[in-house]
């Protein structure tokens, strides 16, 4: 919950100034909804995409405040973000939840980025692959395994967002792998091409390390992305 009209202009073109040193990398930035139009103005004809940080589990109607998948797809948008751990721990988004979410977002046509981690205290439980297993089966019960070639899955440790605290990429890398190998058991073609992001504080000066993981596809960035020059330093490093 960040910017304004110029902050998102400003940022934009600055990103889209640089972002032909970052090779191939896919690169997407998903602003506040009220962002989303100055973020598709200034990016049209770009190689980056717009995406939205949430969306309703209804398709129209009462929902005083809320954001349907149908008006995120009319604004410009190719992806959305789903389960948040944000929204999971602020506004209690459940499990089923997040499941019903990303099957609406991926009817309407989005890609929709599902996201997956455990706590500090579920950690040191060593309870993590049982957290990540429960909220990656409860998107896979809802949406068949087909579905999953529109997903791209996001691991957040929520312990080492903005705590100070780190994932090596070792740990990070276990996860991933973890994901990977669920899915696999279901489809080892999708689990292959699934895009498998880091968010647990991913910058400029441990990207490549992560990223040159073999399960770790690129990064859910945060904080970064509001700084150009760091948010362009981890395309590249992709």
């Amino acid at each position: 919950m960040n910017g304004d009209q110029t902050m998102a202009t400003v940022l934009c073109t600055e990103i889209l100034a640089g972002i032909d040193q970052a090779g191939d990398t896919e690169v997407a930035l998903c602003p506040p909804f009220i962002l989303i139009p100055a973020a598709v103005r200034n990016l049209a004809g770009s190689r980056v995409s717009v995406g939205a940080q949430d969306l309703d589990n209804n398709h129209n109607g009462a929902f005083t405040g809320q954001i349907s998948a149908g008006m995120i797809v009319d604004a410009g948008c190719k992806y959305v973000i789903v389960g948040h751990s944000e929204r999971r721990s602020l506004y209690g988004e459940s499990n089923e939840l997040v499941a019903e979410k990303t099957k609406v977002a991926l009817a309407a046509g989005l890609r929709a980025i599902v996201c997956l981690g455990e706590t500090l205290e579920q950690r040191e439980s060593s309870v993590t692959e049982q957290v990540v297993a429960q909220q990656l089966d409860a998107v896979l019960d809802v949406n068949d395994i087909a579905a999953f070639s529109e997903v791209v899955i996001a691991y957040e440790p929520v312990w080492a967002i903005g705590t100070g605290l780190t994932a090596t990429p070792d740990q990070a890398q276990a996860v991933h792998q973890f994901i990977r190998d669920r899915l696999a058991a279901r489809d080892q073609g999708i689990a292959n091409e699934c895009r498998i992001l880091y968010g647990g504080s991913m910058k400029p000066d441990n990207a490549a390390e992560l990223t040159a993981k073999p399960d770790i596809d690129g990064g859910l960035i945060g904080g970064a992305a509001l700084i150009a020059a760091d948010f362009l330093a981890i395309c590249r490093a992709t």
